[in-house]
């Protein structure tokens, strides 16, 4: 028979992709999980995960198993909170993962915010560098750009585009301006590596030189970390240039410490998304918080007033380096 163990044990299989993942949400050894897995083979008669190079895949046994999984955990998980719906506050307790420097600079606001407007509601709000790889130990995970192979479902909150920087020192040590992408090819680029990738690639657009119009560079350099704030401090620095999201880098180039470079290619934009483990019957809590977090983002803390080409950045890029033309970067001086 299966017991409400096996169910999150699959379901956490699903949501990690690996055994190790899935034992550290579920607070057990591999071993151990390991154990546990065969014990649930046995007790239903088929294989529901194979191990593969790239971690555990589901069987079609496994996938049913996980579906029908998913539905019973959610009904008993929100059984008390259905129960209670319209004889008193909103309460229970709310899990939430985040990356370190927005769950720093402005999800922490958030949960201020919710808690002081329902006091019944306790949240942890817990902060990681990839929180993808403990999302099943958590009830809704945010996530900055886009999720590559998750089933998680996901729920816009704020607006988020990526920006490419450098500091006016840096500029400043530039032969020649920046005018196309593929000149960052013989700059010195910081970049973020993150997931174990090994090939970093900044893929730009141009809508005013025609539909589909796009360039993808591939960058390299002497510098390198799997740390956004890092990359940042070296960018401000005078290191290199960077790709980082618009919430950081926007508040840099406002205040003069960053430049936008090439402002006329846009780079692949990065919303702000909640991530959840299914489309249906998602908690009131979890509804309340992505209410929250909207009205709280709206408009975007990064975005004064008309945007990123607010009149403060405006002024910033004229005051260092002079009016731009014909969409190429700011001039830089010479050596």
């Amino acid at each position: 028979m299966l017991e409400l163990g096996d169910l999150r044990l699959m379901r956490a299989l699903q949501n990690t992709g690996s055994l190790a993942g899935a034992a550290r949400s579920l607070d057990l050894t591999p071993p151990a999980l390991t154990v546990r897995l065969r014990k649930l083979e046995d007790s239903v008669g088929v294989h529901l995960a194979t191990r593969s190079a790239r971690g555990i895949a589901l069987t079609e046994e496994g996938e049913r198993l996980c579906a029908e999984a998913a539905e019973l955990l959610e009904r008993l998980e929100q059984l008390s909170e259905r129960i209670a719906t319209g004889s008193k506050a909103m309460s229970g307790h709310l899990k939430i993962a985040a990356p370190f420097g927005f769950g720093r600079q402005h999800l922490a606001r958030v949960v201020a915010r919710l808690h002081r407007d329902h006091p019944d509601i306790s949240v942890t709000l817990a902060l990681f560098e990839n929180p993808m790889r403990h999302a099943a130990a958590f009830d809704v995970v945010v996530h900055i750009g886009e999720v590559k192979d998750s089933s998680w479902v996901g729920h816009p909150i704020a607006p988020n585009g990526r920006l490419l920087c450098a500091s006016p020192r840096f500029l400043k040590r530039l032969a020649q301006p920046l005018v196309h992408p593929g000149e960052l090819q013989d700059l010195p680029c910081l970049c973020l590596k993150e997931n174990d990738d090994d090939l970093i690639r900044w893929k730009f657009s141009n809508e005013a030189q025609g539909a589909g119009k796009s360039v993808t560079v591939r960058v390299a350099g002497a510098l390198s970390s799997n740390d956004g704030s890092v990359i940042t401090d070296w960018a401000v620095g005078g290191l290199g240039v960077m790709v980082r999201s618009e919430w950081e880098a926007a508040p840099l180039i406002a205040r003069g410490e960053l430049v936008e470079l090439l402002p006329h290619w846009k780079l692949q934009d990065a919303p702000v998304i909640a991530l959840v483990p299914t489309r249906k019957g998602v908690s009131a809590r979890l509804r309340l918080f992505l209410e929250t977090a909207r009205e709280a983002l709206d408009p975007a803390p990064w975005r004064p007033g008309s945007g990123i080409s607010s009149s403060a950045t405006a002024a910033v890029r004229a005051r260092t380096h002079g009016p731009s033309a014909s969409g190429r970067a700011p001039r830089a001086g010479g050596r």
